[in-house]
């Protein structure tokens, strides 16, 4: 066994060709995966207030979904790291998306029995593959040299749009084959949510090999031991690391609670405004599709004039978004659908640009643990976001919302400036 992992590892090593190619490789199979896990993740997103206002009855705990699948994504983004770093990022990927599906399941079973005890319970569990969607663009960095990074963690994450925009305009339809078979029509969209994790999952399972992550771990082991005796890392390197992680970590969490926060009460606010569960899914759509598919171009970006301008452009756009939702009419659906789509670009800036300073500060064999860490954060973030969220449009109204939102992403600025005053 230890003379084929060698045998491999020295064939990526003697060739960079077939390591280029494996990088290739890699970026393809993540990618399938962040199709099916793009639709999990949006078929929920879009429904998961409205069922549990249904169930409910009352607006107050309308953001308790997003919550509970966004603490749910924290605990597993932990568990996916821990296990990424151990087994590789095959066996953390696909497990977290299995328990996505399970969860997704649940939930469906929740809506027909009528329980909301099983409903919460399995909003946690199905944020297993809302932590492992997310953490999938990790893996496409792994084989990836500095200037690769971020137009690596864009490649997969713009393959998510296919899924997370179609995801959302299947909420009717999913709907009605849910109420053909006798399930609730707001847990149609959960049904789509289950197959397409579990489908994501076997795309990992199967066609993730060799691992990425292992590989760069024996090619990061050979290179130290070439390099035996000599200090390579200054205390300086060290302290310019630790920055990093700090402001990579600060700006995917801004940009996470602002996001949560405004998009989960958007469909409520719409509802309550007379529009129907078609409207919502364009406009959740278009928000959804604004978060993943300008990342080919943001990746680019991030990688050409810096992480440092990309982040300030996030913290703007988001302000933006904030301004918009806040002072639209609300029957406009025209500059609900602009003020979303801000919404979701200023994320897409903020996570990848955020997502490249962690890579760009950690080693392979520490890398997948500190991920799932800052992964944690950032889920507790959205969790915060979307259970305070209910509250303020109950007790205030989504204007004030939206509008605190927007003033809370202008935090990045200050905090990138900072960084490279440091």
């Amino acid at each position: 066994m230890l003379g084929k992992a060698q045998e491999t590892m020295d064939t990526y090593i003697d060739s960079p060709e077939k390591l280029k190619n494996l990088y290739k490789r890699v970026l393809i199979v993540v990618s399938l995966s962040q199709v099916f896990g793009g639709a999990g993740l949006a078929a929920g997103i879009t429904v998961g207030a409205l069922l549990a206002q249904q169930m409910l009855g009352t607006d107050a705990y309308a953001g308790v979904p997003s919550a509970l699948f966004t603490l749910g994504s924290a605990g597993a983004a932990f568990i996916v790291g821990k296990l990424s770093q151990r087994y590789g990022r095959r066996t953390g990927l696909s497990t977290g998306f299995f328990v996505g599906g399970l969860g997704a399941i649940g939930v469906v079973i929740a809506a027909i029995t009528n329980s909301v005890i099983l409903l919460f319970a399995s909003l946690l569990i199905y944020g297993a593959g809302t932590a492992s969607n997310l953490q999938a663009r990790y893996a496409g960095t792994d084989l990836a040299n500095n200037k690769q990074r971020a137009k690596a963690i864009s490649t997969t994450m713009v393959m998510t749009t296919f899924g997370a925009v179609a995801g959302p305009n299947l909420v009717e339809i999913m709907g009605k084959v849910a109420v053909s078979i006798g399930v609730p029509s707001l847990a149609g969209p959960f049904i789509l949510s289950a197959t397409a994790f579990i489908l994501a999952g076997l795309v990992l399972f199967i066609m993730l090999r060799p691992d990425p992550l292992e590989i760069a771990k024996m090619i990061e082991a050979d290179r130290r031991e070439i390099g035996y005796g000599n200090k390579t890392e200054s205390l300086n390197e060290k302290a310019i690391n630790k920055r990093g992680l700090t402001v990579g970590a600060t700006v995917m969490v801004l940009t996470q609670i602002v996001m949560v926060a405004i998009m989960t009460m958007t469909p409520v606010h719409m509802k309550h405004h007379g529009h129907g569960l078609s409207e919502v899914g364009i406009v959740i759509g278009f928000h959804v599709g604004s978060m993943y598919l300008p990342s080919l171009v943001t990746g680019i970006l991030v990688d050409k004039i810096g992480r440092t301008a990309m982040s300030i452009a996030s913290g703007v756009t988001l302000l933006c978004a904030g301004l918009l939702a806040a002072f639209a009419p609300s029957d406009s659906m025209v500059l609900l659908i602009v003020a979303l789509s801000l919404l979701g670009l200023g994320w897409n800036f903020g996570l990848i640009s955020g997502t490249a300073q962690i890579v760009d500060s950690t080693e392979p064999s520490t890398r997948a643990k500190t991920q799932g860490k800052i992964d944690v954060l950032v889920a507790l973030a959205g969790a915060s976001g979307g259970a305070l969220s209910g509250m303020v449009v109950a007790n205030a109204s989504y204007a004030t919302l939206s509008l605190a939102g927007g003033l809370l992403s202008l935090i990045l600025i200050p905090v990138v400036i900072w960084s490279r005053k440091a």
